[in-house]
This record gives structure tokens, sequence and C-alpha cells, in this order.
């Protein structure tokens, strides 16, 4: 698997997790005691507090090769909660956020389709099988977390050192603050960093003699010179973010432009109004490390821009619309982020949409159909069956590529079955002709295209019925 084949599949396999985000951060936002006062929506933060787990399943689903995708669930579950326990036994105070999702899912994906065909001794046959990584992940996990406990100190110390030194830096410090804030977000360090600065940085004593520390705690007790490490933040969640969703979907193929728009759209509205930026930023960042580092310069730049201009405000849930109105008066030229904001939104839009569409970038909505090959041509949608018998053509169908035993998925696009096999030797064309496919296309050992056309989807229905999936 190359590494570009690879990204694109991990980025695809992060999107279901990603589906669950802007619901998630609506309700908690209008829960909060500055809106509806609801606390019982706060329990969809369960969401935001388990995304190494969701990661971890979603990608270890994504890789196994297998029909049933129980086992490799469990799999990835074991191998997330070891790596965590290990990591805690090794040091309490360790955490690797999301990165540990994805850690644990891409070993459990590879333990599963390394030992899921294991033979044992028939005095140990309950354990073979797919029963063998559930076994194999737990001592391989508790090494890969002894590997971690090593590791992961030095990094989140060096972090913790390098943000206490950002103060000193000025506008410099300011613009690597943004920068590293969303270039850490991936590897889960970014909160090393904020704690400082949100809850340690400078001192502030309050009229009733209190002495509060942190950019956060001293904006909300009145100290005027808190929010330049804060307020960059508005820019992007409120205008930024918006932007490349905007250009995604603009960019996207027209088959995929209402599914994206949705997406995009959900993702926008959570980030304007919460300041919550995952459900977009995932969707490309796995896909074009480019377009990402090129989102962590652009935060940087907005940071130091604000710092310049003198602009300063901050928060108390999040960086979204509610509290720039509710904190406005009191910030200091507050106004100024709708101009600036107005700026890296067409700053945004048109170097992600340029970028997208000149380098044909495989963000969602461009990706290449499962990544199986050629791209059906514009005839193949007036192809047609010369007959409507699609449940038999499907169990022929079934039976001509090896049987369901040897299918490890099944999808389609607009014309084409496009399946993935354990072996496509097995696959016989002449046969697969005869049921009324216009052409059947071999892409490699594992991936086979059968050209249908349009009335594909009747038949695949029939064939995930067969096969169970």
């Amino acid at each position: 698997m190359n590494f570009k084949f690879f990204l694109q599949k991990l980025g695809k396999s992060v999107l279901f997790p990603i589906a669950a985000l802007p619901v998630a951060g609506l309700l908690i936002r209008f829960g909060a005691d500055d809106m509806l006062n609801i606390p019982l929506l706060g329990a969809a933060g369960t969401i935001f507090a388990n995304m190494d787990m969701l990661f971890a399943l979603s990608i270890v689903i994504g890789f196994s090769k297998s029909k049933d995708k129980a086992i490799p669930a469990i799999t990835g579950f074991l191998s997330l909660i070891v790596l965590k326990e290990g990591m805690k036994i090794m040091n309490p105070a360790l955490s690797m956020g999301v990165f540990g999702g994805i850690v644990a899912g891409l070993i459990a994906a590879a333990v599963y389709n390394k030992f899921k065909e294991t033979k044992l001794p028939s005095v140990l046959t309950f354990f073979g099988g797919e029963k063998t990584p559930i076994s194999v992940i737990i001592p391989v996990m508790i090494l890969t977390s002894g590997i971690f406990g090593i590791i992961w100190p030095f990094m989140q110390s060096g972090i913790d050192k390098f943000a206490h030194g950002l103060v000193k830096l000025g506008a410099a410090g300011v613009f690597l603050f943004g920068f590293l804030n969303r270039l850490l977000i991936p590897f889960g360090l970014h909160h090393v960093l904020n704690s400082y600065i949100y809850f340690a940085l400078g001192e502030y004593q309050t009229p009733k003699g209190e002495i509060v520390s942190g950019e956060i705690p001293r904006f909300i007790a009145g100290d005027p010179t808190s929010g330049s490490f804060l307020v960059g933040f508005f820019v992007i969640m409120m205008f930024g973010i918006p932007a490349i969703g905007l250009a995604i979907t603009r960019a996207a193929r027209k088959d995929k432009k209402k599914e994206v728009e949705g997406l995009m759209t959900s993702g926008a509205i959570t980030s304007i109004i919460t300041g919550i930026t995952e459900p977009v930023e995932f969707s490309f960042l796995f896909a074009s490390p480019l377009l990402y580092f090129i989102h962590c310069i652009y935060t940087g730049l907005s940071f130091a821009i604000m710092y310049f201009l003198q602009v300063r405000l901050g928060f108390s849930f999040g960086t979204g619309v509610v509290d720039f109105i509710l904190n406005f008066t009191k910030g200091n030229k507050t106004w100024m982020i709708i101009p600036v904001g107005i700026f890296f939104f067409i700053l945004y839009y048109f170097t992600f949409y340029i970028l997208i569409t000149k380098l044909n970038i495989k963000v969602v909505g461009r990706e290449d159909e499962t990544f199986y090959g050629d791209e059906a041509e514009e005839e193949e949608n007036d192809l047609s069956l010369s007959h409507k018998n699609y449940e038999y053509m499907a169990k022929k169908i079934i039976e001509y590529i090896g049987g369901k035993e040897n299918i490890i998925s099944l999808q389609n696009c607009v014309t084409r079955l496009r399946i993935e096999l354990h072996d496509s030797d097995l696959v016989d064309i002449s046969r697969l002709k005869q049921t009324g496919a216009h052409a059947v296309i071999k892409n490699d050992k594992h991936n086979v295209q059968v050209v249908i056309g349009p009335e594909v989807t009747n038949v695949i229905i029939y064939m995930k019925r067969i096969t169970g999936e």
C-alpha cells in the first residue's frame, strides 16, 4: 500500500466518527448555562471525550479485510484500552488523545489481517482463526504502550517548555501558538500547549483581591491585558473553517456535491456557533497534509495580525459567534474581527479551491471511487441490461467471482459493481458477461469492476442480501 493510498483510506475511515461531531457540538453549546441552561445536553460531550475510541474503531473497521467487522472492532477496542491503561501505568499524566486512537486502530487492523486465518492445534482450536487477533493484540499493545510510555513524556515536556517561552517572543510567539495549536491536533499534543496559555499565562488581581492566572480566567475576570492569545481563534472558527467547507463543496464532483454540501455545511455551522473545528479539519487532514499545513500557517498568520492590530477577545466556552456576541464589549477593537475575518475567508476559499482543483487533491467528494482504478466512462450511463432478472443475475455474479466466501466487500458507483476479493484469479470473466454484464475489469489481485449500467443499484441490493452484508 503506497503512502498516498494509505492517507486516502485513513481519511475515509475517520469520516464516520466525524459525522457525530456537529450534533454533539451544537447540543453542548445550547445546553450551556449562558444559553438554554440544560445540563443534560452536556451528555453529548462524551463524544469528544471518547474521540480516541471512535477513531480506533473506525480505522480498524476501514482497514480490516473482512466482511464481518465485529471481530476487528473488538480487536480495536482491546487495542486502545490496553494502550491507555499501559500509558497510565507508565505515567498517569500521559495522554495521547486522538493520536492514540489512530495508533491503536492501525495496529489492530494490521494484527487482525495478519492473524485472522491462524490455524492452531486441535486443543486450542477455539482460539484459532478470527479469534487469534483478540489474543495477539493484548501483548502487542502492552509492548506498544511501553514504547510510547518512554518517548511520549519527552514530547509533552518539550511542548510544555516551549509554551512557556512563547510569551517572550511577542507577535512571533502568538504566530507560533496559532500555528502549533493546529499542527499538534492530530497528535493530541495541542492540549499541552493550550493548558499553559489558557490557564497559567500571566496573573491578574481581581477587584476582590483574588489572583487568577491564564488567558481564559484573566479575561473572564476582567483583565484588560488578556485575550491576545485567544482572539485569532474567532477569525479561524467563524470565517476560515466555513471558507474551507465552501471550497471543498465547490470542488466536489457533481455526483458527490449534495453529500459533501451536507457534511461541510453542518461542520461550518458547528465551527461558527461552537468553535469546534474537527468535522471540517479531519475531512481533509489525511487526504492532503499540504492543505492542512497551509491551514496551520494561516491560523498563525491570523493570530499575528490580530496581535499587531491590538485586538483582544477571550471566551468562556468556545471561540464561536455566541462567545463573540456575549464578550464583544469586554474585549478591545473586537469589531475588527469581522473585516479581518472576511479577508481570511477570501484567502482560505481561493487558496483551497485553486489547490484542490489544480492539483486534483482527493479531498472528500473528489476521492477515487473506492480507490479501485479507472473511473466509469460517461457513455456507461446509457447502458442497460437485456433483462430484469436482478436477483438471478446477482446469484450468478457471486458464483462467477468465486462465491461469497471470496468476497471481502461490495460497493458500487453509478454504473459499476466494485468488488474487493480475496483472490481475483477465481473470477470467470466470460461467464460474468453471460449474465448481462457489459465488461469486467480486473484492477489487481483483489479488486474487480463489473460494468452493468445504471441498473447496478438493483443488482447490488440482491447481492448484499445473498452475502449478508
